[in-house]
């Protein structure tokens, strides 16, 4: 995300930079944020949505197993994405056993107000009634939270409510944990500065050479595809990286079965930060690094190696890729070629 700023900063020049500021202070505008709607209803699942405490359909999908149900998995999609990001292994897990959920947050995929930031209370608020929902449906089968990038964040910030309803674990893929002390301090001031000025310009990533995937068959369909948004609100990153700073924050307080996956080939997720969370999470978190992972670890080519990691930890807590971390630091490998 630093270099999608700088991309979009870099012609600023500091004549502007302090114009900037004086319009910011002058203005005194606020980032868009959605606001939750007045009616209280019954939340519901129906189907292919589910309804949420004041009303609103949140479009959802599921992948339910034939035979016995041997545990269940919530998964929380990432930035710009949508509940799709989940059909390859949420098809895959239910020969497992496992019924999958995945929906679209607010803002995302086919809901309303497409693009504006939904904030932290109602991402976490919209989640609980998820989990509450299934729970209701399915008392008796461990319930999982599976978030990526974004989307672990959610979780991450979700668990650390005291009134988020109990579940048996999460599953963080390259969770989104790098907040406002990761940032350049130049580029924190101009991001501050722009989502109070004019949040509705939005940013891309065209053109920065960054890859979120090896699989180009995924890309391209992304890149077609109507639901992915392409162009970010600045108000939105704003958001975004408040909540990345709360995720930060919430990981220490997990205290919950655990289980963290991150590719090294990231070029979406900084090392540093991950590595950084990884030191206060519980003991016994697992660790996985898939040395030909990137950052879209549930569509890359190895896709099937993650989505059985997933798959035999919430059954067995088994790691049969055998890429599992036992000792820190994360990149111990790369450290030592780079000292040489």
């Amino acid at each position: 995300m630093n270099r999608l700023m700088f991309r979009f900063f870099s012609t600023v020049s500091l004549k502007p930079i302090f114009t900037l500021f004086l319009i910011f202070i002058a203005s005194a505008c606020t980032p868009v944020v959605q606001e939750p709607g007045p009616i209280k209803v019954s939340p519901a699942l129906n189907g292919n949505y589910f309804t949420t405490i004041d009303g609103v359909n949140l479009p959802m999908k599921s992948w339910k197993p034939d035979g016995d149900i041997s545990g269940i998995i919530i998964a929380v999609h990432g930035m710009n994405d949508y509940r799709n990001a989940f059909a390859f292994p949420g098809s895959w897990w239910r020969s497992q056993g496992l019924y999958t959920f995945a929906y679209d947050q607010r803002g995302f995929g086919e809901t309303e107000e497409i693009g504006v930031w939904p904030g932290e209370d109602l991402m976490i608020s919209d989640l609980a009634t998820l989990v509450s929902l299934v729970k209701s449906e399915y008392p008796t089968k461990p319930l999982y939270l599976l978030g990526e990038s974004m989307g672990g964040a959610v979780v991450l910030t979700a668990i650390a409510d005291p009134e988020f309803p109990d579940v048996s674990g999460v599953i963080l893929s390259a969770p989104a944990v790098w907040g406002w002390d990761s940032m350049n301090i130049f580029y924190e001031a101009i991001l501050r500065a722009a989502a109070h000025t004019f949040p509705d310009t939005k940013l891309t990533g065209s053109g920065l050479g960054v890859q979120a995937s090896d699989n180009i068959s995924v890309l391209r369909n992304l890149g077609a595809d109507p639901l992915f948004i392409k162009g970010t609100r600045i108000d939105a990153v704003y958001g975004l990286v408040n909540l990345m700073d709360s995720a930060f924050e919430s990981a220490e307080k997990l205290d919950l079965p655990a289980l963290l996956l991150y590719g090294a080939n990231d070029e979406l997720v900084p090392r540093e930060p991950v590595e950084e969370m990884v030191q206060t999470l519980p003991a016994d978190a697992n660790i996985v690094i898939y040395p030909d992972g990137w950052h879209m670890l549930m569509r890359d080519l190895q896709a099937p190696v993650v989505w059985l990691d997933i798959a035999s930890w919430v059954k067995k807590r088994e790691i049969p890729s055998g890429y599992k971390v036992e000792n820190l630091p994360l990149f111990e490998e790369d450290e030592a070629k780079s000292d040489d």
